[in-house]
Order: structure tokens, then C-alpha cells, then sequence
């Protein structure tokens, strides 16, 4: 694998690998010490940019709230030095999903929340400073993970876009965190931030964390756009449609007891948007076409996000070396364009179906 070329996140000084370790997997299906052996492969092989959250392992649980801050921060605390070698992002948890350990399931995002929000971060990553700290899901009414339109009768009362930027001033100004980013927001959150920041002079968001994969394209509908223009960078997450962009559940299906992924292991998280019968079947549709093209379904569905010019770092979330050293192989295998037609194609007839 050739070194990983570096891209910019947004208008900040923050420089990152086209490829970032995610590890939400940290703390649930992956143990400590598998944990930080994965995290050590991927510094060595040129992957120094890191994603958390604090209210990962996933699938959530209240044993597991915070595991995989904590797991990186006791590698950091063994291994001294090298946390000024990596660009650690996490985030602050949006209004509480079902999950009243956090902030005692508060229904907002409040600025004294985030303010203890990423007080605790810090000292679960065993770090001074947060280098990217992102709202994780927005706290006003948006249909994300699932649901397909905005209803304006869903409206309530919510900390206003400005008082959260404004908070998060409040935490760069104090040297606690850097630059600052969004989660699983819409056009409308990004173009909404951007505004407040310029009209109130606070901290302009960098980046947009949301999913772009071959089962997930919302973004390409207008996203794209707004970031291009507006120098925001997305960094795009599960690539491999939480592994049914792999094969493994091509035959299988979700009930078997191998293999062994999120969707065959956790039962709740059939439930969400990429456990549906219209997303296993558009991956089997992108998977047959990844063989005939002499390719594995996941260097398609890596090569797709890692050669996009609207993504600026692909999001890879592994339980093994083995996973890992398999994504980051995938490095620099190229579509070419009658394949990328051929994958559009396939979206025609299936749009998106784990949006």
C-alpha cells in the first residue's frame, strides 16, 4: 500500500488521511487489547486519524456508554507521546435515543451539556484537547436514521443552532477542542451553522460526518453541493453498509449464525434502516456486480468512497487486523467509468434504501 495522500479538513490547519479508523466496534465487539492492537497497525500503516464518540460501544448500552474514549485513552496512557501523532475526533450526543444514561436521557443539547458533555470526553481520552468535536445528531426535529420525511407537526422547543455554536466557542476559546464539526445533518443544519458563524463570528464547522455508501447516496441529492461551496469536508461512514456490502449476508442472510457481524449478532439492529429487505437486496445487486468486474464487494464499495471527490475521508469501522489491513489494501483500486455506470444503474432501481 502506497502512503495515504493527505486531504484538509474544511478552512482549518487540521490534516488527515483519506482514510480514518472509526471504533465504535471498541468496548462491545472488540476487547482492550484487541482494541489497541488495531489502533497501533493502523498508525503504523499511515491511518493517525481517529473517530470516537462518547456515547459509543455500539449497539448502545448503558454497561458500554463511553468504552471506546476510554479504551483509547488508556492506550494513550500507555504508550506516551503518541497522542501528538494522531487527530482524535469524537462527539457530543444529540437528545437521548432510548438512552437515559446520557445527561439523564435529556430531550436537548444544551450548552451547559456540551460543555460537561466534552469535559467528560476529555478525561475518558486521558487528553488536553479535542482535535475535531462534533455534534453527533442534530437536536431539532430532522428525520435521520430511518425516517424518510420532515414533519414540521413534530416541532418543539430546542437550544437554537446559535447558543450550541456558542457553546462550542466557549470550549475552543478555553483550548479544549480545536475545530468543530456536525453529524447526520441535513442541508439545511449545515447551511444554518454556517450562517450563525458567519453573522456572530464563532467557529465555523470543518466537517459533515454522515453515512455515503453505495446503499446510502442522500448525500449526492444536494449535500454535495453546499459543502463544495462552502469548503465543508465530508467524512463519510459505513462504506460497507454495516457489512452488507461485503457478501456476507449474501447467502447467509441475517439469521445465521455465522458470520459473525453487528446485524447477525445484535437483533435491534436488524430493526434500523440497514437491516431492511430493500438494502440486502441492493447489496447483493452491487456485489454480484463488484465479482464480474474481477473485484471483492468490498474493494467496490471501499474504492467507491476512497475515490469520490466529495469525500475527503472515508470512515472504516473493524473488529480484526485482518479487517482492517483488508480496507486499507483496498487503497487504490480504481472503477472505471462503465463500472461507476454500471453501480449507477443499480441506484436507479433501488434508491437508497438505508437512508
Amino acid at each position: 500500500m502506497n502512503p495515504l495522500p493527505l486531504a484538509t479538513l474544511g478552512r482549518t490547519d487540521l490534516r488527515v488521511p483519506k482514510i480514518c479508523l472509526g471504533t465504535m466496534t471498541f468496548g462491545e465487539q472488540v476487547d482492550e487489547p484487541t482494541s489497541h492492537a488495531i489502533l497501533e497497525r493502523a498508525l503504523a500503516r499511515g491511518v493517525n486519524f481517529f473517530d470516537t464518540a462518547e456515547m459509543y460501544a455500539v449497539p448502545v448500552r448503558r454497561e458500554t456508554s463511553g468504552a471506546s474514549e476510554r479504551i483509547i485513552g488508556n492506550w494513550f496512557a500507555a504508550n506516551p507521546g503518541v497522542r501528538n501523532r494522531v487527530v482524535l475526533a469524537t462527539k457530543v450526543a444529540g437528545p437521548a435515543r432510548n438512552a437515559d444514561w446520557i445527561r439523564g436521557g435529556s430531550a436537548n443539547l444544551t450548552p451547559a451539556e456540551i460543555r460537561l458533555a466534552c469535559d467528560d470526553s476529555l478525561k475518558r481520552l486521558r487528553t488536553d484537547v479535542i482535535d475535531l468535536y462534533q455534534i453527533h445528531w442534530p437536536n431539532r426535529n430532522v428525520p435521520m436514521f430511518g425516517p424518510l420525511y420532515f414533519d414540521p407537526k413534530l416541532d418543539r422547543e430546542f437550544t437554537s443552532i446559535h447558543d450550541q455554536l456558542d457553546a462550542l466557542a466557549g470550549l475552543v476559546k478555553a483550548g479544549k477542542v480545536r475545530h468543530i464539526g456536525l453529524s447526520n445533518e441535513t442541508p439545511w443544519g449545515v447551511a444554518e451553522f454556517l450562517k450563525q458563524a458567519n453573522q456572530h463570528s464563532l467557529p465555523r464547522v470543518a466537517t459533515v460526518q454522515n453515512a455515503y455508501t453505495l446503499v446510502n447516496r442522500l448525500v449526492d441529492n444536494g449535500l454535495d453541493e453546499l459543502m463544495h461551496r462552502e469548503d465543508v469536508s465530508l467524512l463519510a461512514y459505513s462504506p460497507l453498509g454495516f457489512g452488507t456490502l461485503t457478501g456476507k449476508y449474501d447467502t447467509a442472510g441475517l439469521d445465521a449464525a455465522k458470520p459473525q457481524g453487528r446485524l447477525a449478532l445484535f437483533e435491534a439492529m436488524r430493526k434500523q434502516r440497514w437491516g431492511r429487505p430493500e438494502v440486502l437486496e441492493a447489496a447483493r445487486k452491487y456485489n454480484a456486480l463488484a465479482v464480474a468486474n474481477g473485484l471483492t464487494p468490498a474493494q467496490m464499495a471501499l474504492a467507491f468512497c476512497y475515490t469520490n471527490w466529495r469525500v475527503a475521508s472515508t470512515i472504516i469501522g473493524v473488529t480484526t487486523l485482518a479487517q482492517l489491513d483488508e480496507c486499507l489494501d483496498a487503497w487504490g483500486t480504481t472503477l472505471s467509468p462503465e463500472l461507476l455506470a454500471q453501480i449507477d444503474g443499480v441506484r436507479w432501481q433501488i434508491r437508497d434504501p438505508a437512508q
